[in-house]
């Protein structure tokens, strides 16, 4: 399974029992994304933490989740690229989410980066997946 999926399923579980936080093992693309998505006002809070288990440390991403008058700020998430199927779509391609209402993130040459961010830089990639 994909990190980044299992960032996103944890988040998405994790709103649908009410809770306020969730933890998630810390890679620099979750962390870029993490940011992104609490920009964008999908996440509340992203915090960078250390846990000791036993002999060692391990980093963790502590995500703040976002409620609007107690409904959770994500509605749903789509993974479109998986390990299995890599999606790219050139600048040209790229098509708002949900008309207009949600967002899609990029994995470009310039980094990770939001469908709007990567049609004003004329920039294709790979669709990682798709938020609203």
């Amino acid at each position: 399974m994909s990190p980044i999926a299992d960032m996103l399923i944890r988040i998405k579980n994790a709103q649908a029992t009410g809770a306020g936080r969730v933890e998630v093992p810390f890679s620099k693309s979750k962390f870029t994304i993490a940011n992104i998505l609490k920009s964008t006002g999908y996440l509340e809070s992203v915090e960078r933490t250390a846990k000791k288990d036993k002999k060692t440390e391990h980093d963790y991403l502590e995500l703040g989740l976002r409620y609007v008058e107690g409904t959770p700020a994500i509605d749903g998430i789509r993974i479109m690229s998986r390990p299995s199927r890599h999606l790219y779509v050139k600048s040209s391609d790229i098509r708002p989410v949900r008309s207009g209402h949600g967002i899609a993130l990029f994995s470009t040459s310039q980094g990770i980066m939001t469908s709007a961010d990567a049609r004003k830089q004329k920039l294709g990639g790979e669709i990682l997946f798709e938020i609203w």
